[in-house]
């Protein structure tokens, strides 16, 4: 079924389709997401004005919405065009006015001709002691009061769409629903009490009172349940779309990872050894694995990955290692080159810097299989690079890699496995969302040896004992980054920033002790100041947030965030690990411009409590919610209209297990429930899920 089905065509027509919206109105509402029908079913009201009948005013909360029947009076118009034109009424125990501005009399008259009855609904306040109304958002003769609800629903609203539009839209929206077959699980659906599609999304945009607006409530709970069902749906047909597609078996000989287990000056943790089996399992069956490993900071994550590229090797394949960074990319090169001697293969790098005669050998020697692991940046996608037998590929820092591209890169080695490396904490619940198609597998000890990092709160006032300090550390040996603030979003002024925080230590310090790094620079001039502070030459090196991901250097131990409340957690756990990575003890200061607000003193706080990245990446979900915490535009992160990741974790998680059991049993969506399955994912416009099945 590569069409929609017809019983959604309805939806999926022109806006100007439903009442209240033409082509000018049809222009303003895109701005909110409206660009059909559908769209308004799913833009559910996000509170309510209480619009119940009083027989009177009096005793009623003001300022505060009354709805109330009146008797009309007299008209009083004002003595020039900017005064306000004022109704006396009376209901059945006082009167009050209704007051309007820039008003026509004669419209007036006709609406409220005196002596008739109306009902009257909107918000009342005293002025000067005299209750008024200005501009009632209802004026009606009493026989058309049943037209106003009890609750009426309140909208997100744009400018140039009005309320009145935007709830006559939903209405007529209602009645386009149909009612279509039900995808849930009935187990589940009767368990949790939910409502039909149908009834659950006339529920959600007729709300009786405030309660209807939590996201436990049962419409709501369930229209939030589909969202998460149907982004799970695509991950798992995205998923057993990898999974079915044939897989090359890899079975490792062991011989090249003995090797380097016995070179090694420790023992692997309990986690390295599960995560190393569990690769070793998926690669040794006929399926492509699609799996995440996910550490924290130092959990060794390039052990884990080196092993699994010795899997391919020993299988008589290749590996390859993509970093989103030259940098990176660079970094990975040095961590794995002292494992591959060990094991005896060719580690060789290509990245766009790679040109001419240098990099025509590299792609002959890939070809004929002279090179058993490449390292790279996304320069390894590019159509002349050819490997001999690509086995295994490995995606370093994924969030900035979405599904696609995941699928993209299976297809350089026609069944090649793939593995993902974070080393960002993800909590649960996102996981799920953004990686809900993979198997995981979590890195959570720390490798032995590792010194624990001291985390300490110092106010930017005492900067100079802070200077001072570094300034005997210098004496030591001992070597320290500057990281300056994040000013307004603006990359001009982070430099103007650097530049300044650099010329004051320079002076502090002496010549030829500081280096800079920032945003603005060309890359070559990035890696040669890393280099200079890599081997030493430098002791300090002064940087904006380039740093975070990856920059490994054993001998730096001090580590100071400049504004440190201007950082999100995620990001000030990511810059403390780079401290902390040889034997010494490392201390992060963490300095702050007082006072503190009490969220940048909560995030202070956990940074200095632990060094836990789980812990602290759920933290951070709390505090700042989904969307910011990894930048949704650009995570691959997916935008729900009603379903709440933080709140509804646990839905997430039954959607996932529901729809990866559902194409398990039904791997066609044949049946009448895989049918129903795939109306949904046209409902919820899941495309790419679509194709998967059409393919499929």
């Amino acid at each position: 079924m590569s069409s929609r089905p017809e019983i959604l065509f309805p939806l999926f027509a022109d806006v100007t389709k439903l009442d209240g919206i033409g082509p000018k109105v049809a222009q303003h509402i895109t701005a909110i997401g409206i660009e059909k029908p559908r769209d308004v079913l799913f833009s559910l009201p996000y509170s309510v004005i209480d619009r119940r009948r009083r027989d009177t005013i009096q005793g009623a909360e003001m300022p505060g919405v009354v709805t109330v029947a009146v008797t009309v009076g007299t008209h009083r118009a004002p003595r020039n065009r900017s005064g306000a034109y004022r109704v006396t009424v009376e209901d059945a125990e006082t009167s009050f006015q209704l007051v309007f501005f820039h008003a026509r009399g004669d419209y007036l008259q006709k609406q409220l001709p005196e002596g008739s009855r109306r009902l009257v609904s909107g918000k009342i306040e005293l002025f000067d002691g005299i209750a008024q109304m200005v501009h009632p958002d209802h004026m009606l003769p009493e026989d058309a009061a049943d037209t106003i609800p009890d609750f009426e629903p309140v909208y997100h609203l744009t400018s140039g769409v009005t309320l009145k539009t935007m709830t006559k839209a939903a209405a007529s929206a209602l009645r386009l629903a149909p009612e279509l077959d039900e995808w849930i699980d009935p187990n589940q659906k009767a368990q949790s009490g939910w409502p039909d599609w149908q009834d659950a999304i006339k529920t959600a945009h007729q709300p009786a009172g405030s309660k209807d607006f939590s996201p436990t409530n049962p419409a709501r709970e369930r229209l939030a349940y589909d969202e998460f069902f149907a982004h799970q749906m695509t991950l798992a047909l995205a998923r057993s779309q990898l999974k079915r597609a044939p897989g090359r078996i890899s079975e490792a000989t062991g011989k090249l990872q003995g090797k380097v287990l016995a070179a090694l000056p420790y023992r692997p943790t309990g986690a390295q050894q599960r995560a190393i089996s569990e690769i070793a399992d998926d690669m040794a069956t006929a399926h492509r694995m699609n799996r995440l490993l996910q550490g924290d900071v130092g959990a060794g994550k390039t052990l884990v990955a080196f092993m699994a590229m010795l899997n391919a090797v020993e299988a008589g394949g290749q590996g390859v290692m993509m970093a989103p960074t030259e940098i990176l990319a660079r970094q990975h090169l040095q961590g794995l080159r002292p494992l591959a001697e060990q094991a005896g293969v060719v580690v060789e790098i290509l990245t766009g810097r790679d040109k001419g005669k240098e990099r025509k050998a590299k792609l002959e020697a890939l070809k004929a299989g002279n090179i058993h692991i490449l390292v790279g940046t996304h320069a390894v996608f590019q159509k002349d690079v050819e490997f001999m037998d690509l086995r295994l590929a490995i995606v370093d820092e994924q969030h900035r890699f979405g599904v696609r591209q995941r699928l993209e890169l299976g297809k350089k080695g026609a069944q090649a496995d793939v593995l993902v490396m974070t080393a960002t904490p993800i909590p649960r619940s996102l996981a799920l969302a953004q990686y809900g198609d993979m198997d995981v597998s979590v890195l959570d000890e720390k490798p032995p040896g590792r010194q624990p990092i001291t985390t300490v709160m110092v106010s930017d006032n005492r900067i100079d004992e802070v200077v001072e300090r570094l300034r005997q550390a210098v004496t030591e040996g001992k070597q320290a980054y500057w990281v300056c603030p994040l000013v307004e979003e603006s990359e001009v002024m982070d430099l103007t920033a650097a530049e300044d925080r650099f010329k004051a230590l320079r002076a502090a310090l002496g010549e030829g002790v500081c280096g800079l790094v920032h945003g603005q620079m060309a890359p070559a001039e990035k890696d040669a100041a890393m280099a200079d502070f890599a081997s030493g030459k430098t002791q300090v090196l002064v940087a904006t947030t380039v740093i975070e991901v990856g920059v490994d250097v054993p001998n730096a131990t001090i580590m100071v965030i400049e504004r440190a409340e201007s950082f999100g957690l995620a990001q000030l756990h990511q810059l403390r690990g780079r401290v902390g990575r040889g034997d010494q003890a490392s201390t992060c200061l963490l300095m702050y411009q007082a006072p503190l607000s009490e969220n940048g003193q909560k995030r202070l706080k956990v940074m200095r409590d632990t060094n836990d990245g789980f812990k602290i990446s759920e933290t951070d979900l709390e505090m700042r919610g989904a969307g910011d915490l990894i930048g949704t535009a650009q995570s691959g992160l997916p935008r729900f209209r009603i379903a709440d990741i933080e709140s509804q974790a646990a839905l997430m998680a039954v959607a996932q297990s529901d729809a990866r059991k559902l194409l398990n049993d039904d791997p066609d969506l044949t049946s009448e429930r895989g049918q129903a399955a795939r109306v949904l994912l046209w409902l919820m416009e899941q495309d790419q899920a679509i194709r998967l099945i059409s393919v499929g």
